[in-house]
């Protein structure tokens, strides 16, 4: 991309949150955070933070949510990712994150590919990718939750273009820690940002996180409510992928230029390996 600006400030919003209908709030802390950080160009919120779980709450799309949060952005001026949340599609339903621009239009929907199975029932996973482009600054990716937990995810967005990847998160369990090694490693392995939003209070443990291109943790979260605003420069991407990780390794562009065939990806392909693991139910 060319004449692109830096640095571009995003806020990432940690929010004490309840498993209720909790639109008023997000629309109070979205106006707050502007406010208080006038040069914050994007908003971004955790995963289901509009009710939390259910896929009871789905509804079709558009729908007058979704249509408030469209009205914050164009009356901000900002880009807003409002985390996701559960989509009617037919007889289907998908955990969906909208993203918007600044004029309060939809520039497109993400349906999460992996659901958090066997647990989170009821929810049909989505087979597109979603990227982005934000003028004069980058191309953004988004992923929610348990799709960084399949690398394959990140770096197709990669492939795609992306240079930050834009991550709502709902995590409200012990392996917290874990998620956090596999953000920071999906950053550094992809060379980009990543911007890591979880919940706090009833819906998560908080900890949200934000890495750059190098695996530099820009910020870590609490466990309590936290706004995060930070600014990226993705010209640092471009140098950080063209010169490689801190002059070292130019991942994506021994990805590009190998040939190898992996055999996980051949059309109709069978582990005998994994096939001995059983069906995908919960534990016993």
């Amino acid at each position: 991309m060319s004449n692109r600006s830096s640095p571009f400030g995003i806020a990432a919003l940690q929010l004490k949150l309840e498993e209720t209908d909790n639109l008023e709030l997000l629309l109070q802390k979205i106006q707050r955070t502007k406010l208080r950080y006038p040069w914050v160009k994007m908003v971004v919120l955790s995963e289901l933070a509009l009710r939390g779980v259910g896929a009871q709450h789905a509804k079709e799309l558009p729908s007058p949510e979704e249509a408030a949060f469209c009205r914050a952005a164009r009356e901000l001026g900002i880009w807003l990712v409002p985390g996701s949340m559960y989509e009617k599609c037919g007889s289907a339903v998908f955990n969906t994150t909208p993203v918007i621009n600044p004029a309060g239009e939809i520039v497109d929907r993400y349906r999460k590919i992996y659901p958090f199975l066997p647990y989170e029932k009821g929810v049909t996973a989505g087979d597109q990718f979603v990227v982005f482009d934000v003028p004069e600054v980058g191309r953004f990716g988004v992923s929610i939750c348990y799709d960084i937990w399949f690398p394959e995810t990140t770096r197709a967005l990669a492939w795609l273009g992306a240079e930050v990847l834009i991550h709502p998160t709902k995590t409200d369990t012990i392996d917290r820690q874990d998620e956090l090694s596999i953000v920071r490693a999906s950053a550094v392995m992809n060379q980009c940002y990543v911007v890591d939003v979880n919940s706090a209070g009833a819906q998560g443990v908080g900890r949200s996180i934000v890495v750059g291109p190098e695996g530099e943790t820009i910020h870590e979260a609490s466990v309590d409510e936290e706004i995060i605003a930070f600014e990226i420069d993705v010209e640092k991407v471009t140098r950080v992928r063209e010169r490689g990780m801190k002059g070292l390794g130019q991942t994506l562009k021994s990805f590009r230029d190998g040939r190898v065939q992996y055999p996980q990806y051949q059309l109709g392909a069978v582990s005998s390996a994994l096939e001995k693991l059983g069906p995908l139910k919960v534990p016993e």
